[in-house]
């Protein structure tokens, strides 16, 4: 079984660059609360990353 991420956004982006809100968006989160569940792959640790001082992530299984 592959493991999943839960993302959490837990700040704003307001005063961010376009590419942190577009990455937040891609991931599916749009407001300060909002979680989304994603597989584990290179692509979405990449996102994470670019976006890791706005969000939290956990591992689901």
């Amino acid at each position: 079984m592959s493991t999943r991420l839960k993302v959490t956004q837990t700040k704003s982006t307001i005063g961010g660059k376009q590419n942190q809100r577009d990455t937040l968006r891609t991931l599916g989160l749009k407001r300060i609360g909002d979680v989304s569940a994603h597989e584990d792959t290179p692509t979405v640790r990449g996102m994470i990353a670019t976006v890791r001082h706005l969000v939290t992530v956990e591992e689901v299984d």
